[in-house]
């Protein structure tokens, strides 16, 4: 989702008390010089933070959330896109310089690519028309484009952010990464719609750790154990946990852990069951456990949560 009422952005002033102006290098995951940066934030406080970064020159902007739903403006607050990790945004504004605010909340993380518009051209320039609209930056303007996250799209952005290796092997890596990534974003066939994962070895076995997912979340009150599970989708266990971990992310109880969490927020909210009766519902006996797991990854205990206003 979109929103900016204002064409003229660079005008525009935002709240710059609100607004950390951090270091760069605490938030450039990688610089490439005359290249790209990739930009990695990750929020483990309790509250919502807000970070300005600032831009200068023209570059093409792409905006990934990996947890959470993410808000990032321009120059002005309410000049802003939402992301939510299913979707991602690509943005052009012809402006010397500018504000980059980020607004992640509580327990969220993203990545942003920031490509100088000249190298840009350069990657595209035998079939530049085809895969971006060139005109609009030729005419100064602005470019707001946003679109869902194949889930191929979504392993390259997990192993960006996971993967460590040593010296000039992880720039190495890292470089690799990103031509990926921009070869995934702006591939249009319909291979890009699918669920075909070129890091897994065909079609089932991404169908198999995606029934894998479907059966941990439907028993997630009495979850399979990693045995039992990898025999019920036919898959040997090492296969499993790593192909679980490659397509969403975290090890599978990891992953369950999370959605259960996420899942008992949603049930707080409705307000149709006390914190016991959540937790029995999510898999826990004990309602402390269930209390003490919600405030590490919240920050608050669950009766603090249903005191809060959500609307």
């Amino acid at each position: 989702m979109y929103f900016c009422v204002d064409d003229k952005i660079s005008r525009m002033k935002f709240d710059t008390l609100k607004y950390k102006n951090i270091d760069k290098s605490s938030i450039e995951f990688f610089n490439e010089k005359e290249k790209f940066s990739l930009l990695y934030l990750e929020n483990n406080s309790d509250e919502t933070e807000y970070t300005k970064y600032t831009l200068n020159g023209n570059y093409i902007q792409l905006y990934f959330s990996l947890q959470d739903k993410i808000k990032v403006a321009f120059n002005m607050e309410h000049c802003a896109i939402y992301l939510s990790p299913e979707d991602s945004g690509l943005i052009y504004f012809k402006d010397d310089t500018m504000n980059v605010l980020f607004e992640l909340p509580a327990a969220s993380k993203m990545l942003g690519l920031l490509i100088p518009v000249s190298f840009f051209h350069s990657l595209f320039a035998s079939e530049g028309d085809y895969f971006f609209n060139f005109e609009n930056i030729k005419g100064g303007r602005p470019v707001i484009e946003e679109k869902v996250i194949a889930p191929s799209l979504k392993i390259v952005l997990n192993q960006i952010v996971a993967k460590k290796l040593h010296g000039a092997l992880q720039s190495l890596y890292i470089k690799g990464k990103i031509y990926e990534l921009l070869s995934l974003y702006f591939n249009t066939s319909e291979e890009t719609e699918s669920d075909h994962c070129p890091f897994m070895a065909n079609e089932e076995t991404v169908a198999q750790i995606k029934k894998a997912k479907d059966i941990i979340i439907e028993n997630m009150a009495n979850p399979p154990s990693l045995e039992e599970l990898s025999k019920t989708v036919g898959l040997n266990i090492k296969k499993l946990k790593m192909g679980f971990k490659e397509f969403y992310g975290a090890p599978v109880f990891t992953f369950l852990l999370n959605y259960k969490l996420e899942h008992s927020k949603k049930l707080l909210e409705e307000n149709k069951l006390n914190v016991s009766e959540v937790a029995l519902q999510i898999g826990y006996s004990n309602s402390s456990h269930f209390i003490a797991a919600f405030k590490k990854k919240f920050g608050i205990t669950p009766k603090q949560f249903t005191k809060q206003d959500h609307n």
